[in-house]
């Protein structure tokens, strides 16, 4: 095998990145060497390569970009024992130290001495990848690569929805990026009631449609509670998704909510945010659920399932498909919004 392939780096500070010949990675013992079938483009990508406040303070450069992929390990260390030559993977993007409280406590999501995968170590957008051990996940081989690639992102939107218990209610969600327009797709594969989607921008809302929203509101041009209220016999609905990070959209939320319903925020505000506490929480009686990531490894197990049984399609998500040597076609479409999840090939 040839030495060294083509990846995708940060190579420098400030907006950008490049197209490199770099060695291909070596296989620690406790890691596995995957060769890239598919890898998909996160918003997280999107602001490493914008070189955004929190790209500046968490990204070493030079580094290889990327972080959502199948593909077939090729060469494993000598201390992994949970995967085969051959076998066709993804990975949990969460590095999880092992022994914090969190991580002894059932709650590796959240360990306190966390590293991620494409953002403190070298990622995927190449033609092979080094993957820990601990993050290894065996897909089925009737997945398609462009849908298994999507299991991570597709966690989190499952990690969000499933904080709902949304089988038969009525539910908003704000926001129909990449992950928002999976949370559709997952509401309705968990038999949510009606479902309300809020987004600005033309091209995603045509999306939130066909990943099945009912009922798609442009808050811009219309008032997002009036909305709710009309479409839920003045009830409000049982839960709200906030994927978007407004904090508009966050406040229409929580107002939009009937009392004693829930919400989860998975949508990360640029910085603090003003609530009314006290109104649309407290006396409301609202449960209020942060989501990072997704859980270890529940959410792959669902994610698994939907998509082997089919009661997920995630065709109309994929609205673009690029080489490597065209990822920054790619990251334009992003900036712009005018895409769903953009997939690369190596």
């Amino acid at each position: 095998m040839c030495k060294k392939m083509k990846a995708v780096v940060k190579d420098k500070p400030g907006k950008g990145a490049v197209l490199k010949e770099v060695d291909i990675p070596n296989c620690g013992p406790e890691q596995v060497l995957v060769e890239v079938e598919s890898t998909s483009i996160c918003g997280t990508d999107l602001h490493i390569y914008e070189w955004n406040n929190w790209a500046q303070q968490n990204i070493k450069v030079p580094q290889i970009m990327g972080h959502e992929l199948a593909g077939k390990v090729i060469e494993k260390g000598e201390r992994v024992e949970n995967v085969e030559i051959g076998d066709f993977i993804s990975a949990e993007t969460h590095i999880p130290c092992g022994h914090c409280y969190q991580c002894k406590t059932g709650k590796r999501h959240i360990c306190n001495d966390m590293k991620i995968l494409g953002v403190h170590t070298d990622g995927v957008f190449a033609k092979y990848a080094v993957i820990n051990k601990v993050d290894v996940w065996e897909n089925d081989d009737s997945i398609p690569p462009e849908f298994a690639s999507l299991q991570e992102p597709m966690g989190n939107a499952i990690d969000t929805i499933s904080a709902g218990n949304v089988a038969g209610k009525n539910i908003l969600i704000t926001g129909a990026g990449p992950v928002g327009l999976l949370a559709i797709a997952v509401a309705r594969a968990f038999g949510a009631a009606i479902i309300i989607v809020s987004e600005i921008n033309d091209y995603r809302k045509e999306l939130a449609e066909k990943m099945g929203a009912d009922i798609v509101v442009d808050p811009t041009s219309s008032n997002l509670e009036n909305v709710v209220m009309d479409n839920t016999n003045g009830i409000g609905v049982d839960f709200a998704a906030e994927m978007s990070g407004n904090e508009n959209a966050l406040k229409h939320s929580l107002k939009s909510i009937t009392s004693g319903g829930s919400m989860a925020v998975l949508g990360l505000p640029d910085g603090s945010v003003d609530l009314n506490l006290t109104d649309d929480v407290v006396f409301k009686g609202i449960d209020l659920h942060g989501i990072t990531g997704r859980k270890m490894f529940n959410t792959w197990y669902t994610a698994k399932r939907l998509l082997k049984e089919e009661l997920v399609d995630l065709s109309p998500l994929i609205t673009h498909t690029f080489s490597l040597e065209d990822f920054e076609k790619g990251m334009k479409l992003m900036e712009e919004g005018n895409c769903g999840k953009i997939i690369l090939k190596p």
